[in-house]
C-alpha cells in the first residue's frame, strides 16, 4: 500500500534549541537581548549612513546593505524561536517552513557575495585610491549590491522548491529551531542523496567565489601595504580592512562547518549551536565591530546624539 504524502496538509514541529526545558527562561532572556541589540544596532547603522553626508561613500553604502541583510536574517528565525519557547504549540506550517527556507537561503547567500564585494571595495580603496571615485561610482555600487541580492535569491529559488517537493510522510518533528534544509531532509521518506550531493557542490561554489575574491583582494592589499613607506598609511590601511576581515572570519567559519564539512562530523546538537551562532550572534556582532572600530561611524553617532539632546533642551525650555 503506497505511503500517503501529507506535505501540504500537515504542519512540521520544531523541537527547538534546548533539550533541557529548565533553562528556558534564562536562554529566552539571552536570545531576546541578542535579538534586540542586533536589530537596534543594525537599524541605527542604516540610519546613520542615511542621514550623515560624510558616510555617503561606497564603503558605507555596502555596509548599509550588510545591515539590511543582517536585520532580515535574524528576523527570519529568531521571532519564531522566541514564540515557540513560550508556547506549547511549536508547529510551523508547510508553506511557512518553505518561506523560512527561502528567506534564510537568500539572506545567507546574499551576505556571502556582499562580503566578497566589500573586499574588492577595500582593494580599490587601498591599491587604487586615485581611481577609487571612478571605479566605485554610484552606478557600480548599485550593480554590486544588486548582484549580491540576486545571487542570494537565486540560491533560494533553486533549492527551496526542490526541498519542499520531497515526500514527508513519516515523522513531522524537525530537530532544529528553524527549517534548515539538512534538518528538514532528515524527515524525507525518499532518497535525497543525489540532491544533497548537488546541494553540497552548490554551497561549495557559493563559498569559493567570494572567498576567491577576498583572498585575491587581500593578497594585493598586503603587497601594497608592504610597499608603503608611511607608517600612518599602513595603520590606516590595516584599520580599514581589519573590521571586514573579522566579520568574514566569523561568518565564513560557521558557514564552512555547516555546509562544507561532511555530515559524519555533524551532530544535531552541534548543528543547532553553530546555526544559533551565525543566525543570532553574527548579525549582532557585525554592526558593533564596524561601529566600535570606526571613527566616522562613532563621530556620526555622537553628532546625532548631541543634536537630539539640543533639540530636547530647546523643547523643554519652550515648555
Amino acid at each position: 500500500m503506497p505511503v500517503k504524502n501529507r506535505n501540504a496538509s500537515s504542519d512540521f514541529i520544531l523541537l527547538g534549541l534546548l533539550v533541557n526545558n529548565k533553562a528556558t527562561g534564562v536562554v529566552f532572556a539571552g536570545i531576546f537581548a541578542i535579538f534586540a541589540v542586533a536589530v537596534t544596532a543594525n537599524l541605527v547603522m542604516i540610519f546613520l549612513i542615511k542621514v550623515d553626508s560624510r558616510l555617503h561613500t561606497p564603503m558605507y553604502f555596502l555596509l548599509s546593505q550588510l545591515s539590511i541583510m543582517d536585520t532580515l536574517f535574524i528576523c527570519t528565525t529568531v521571532p519564531k524561536l522566541l514564540v515557540d519557547m513560550v508556547s506549547k504549540e511549536k508547529k510551523i506550517s508547510f508553506v511557512a517552513c518553505g518561506i523560512q527556507i527561502f528567506l534564510y537561503l537568500t539572506m545567507i547567500g546574499s551576505e556571502f557575495f556582499l562580503l566578497g564585494l566589500m573586499a574588492y571595495d577595500r582593494y580599490v580603496a587601498v591599491c587604487n585610491p586615485l581611481r577609487y571615485p571612478v571605479l566605485m561610482n554610484r552606478r557600480v555600487c548599485l550593480l554590486l549590491a544588486a548582484g549580491a541580492w540576486f545571487g542570494g535569491s537565486l540560491d533560494g529559488f533553486l533549492l527551496t522548491p526542490v526541498t519542499m517537493t520531497f515526500p514527508y510522510c513519516g515523522s513531522r518533528s524537525i530537530n532544529h529551531f528553524f527549517c534548515e534544509i539538512p534538518a528538514v531532509l532528515r524527515l524525507a521518506c525518499a532518497d535525497t542523496s543525489l540532491y544533497e550531493t548537488l546541494m553540497y557542490i552548490c554551497c561549495v561554489l557559493m563559498l569559493l567565489i567570494p572567498i576567491s575574491i577576498i583572498s585575491t583582494s587581500y593578497t594585493l592589499i598586503l603587497l601594497t601595504v608592504h610597499r608603503m613607506r608611511s607608517a600612518e598609511g599602513r595603520k590606516k590601511a590595516f584599520t580599514t580592512c581589519s573590521s571586514h576581515l573579522t566579520v568574514v572570519s566569523i561568518f565564513y567559519g560557521a558557514a564552512f562547518y555547516t555546509y562544507v564539512l561532511p555530515q559524519s562530523f555533524h551532530t544535531p546538537e552541534q548543528d543547532k549551536v553553530v546555526s544559533a551562532f551565525y543566525t543570532m550572534v553574527t548579525p549582532m556582532l557585525n554592526p558593533l565591530i564596524y561601529s566600535l572600530r570606526n571613527k566616522d561611524v562613532l563621530g556620526a553617532f555622537k553628532k546625532i546624539f548631541v543634536q537630539c539632546l539640543s533639540t530636547r533642551k530647546v523643547s523643554t525650555s519652550v515648555a
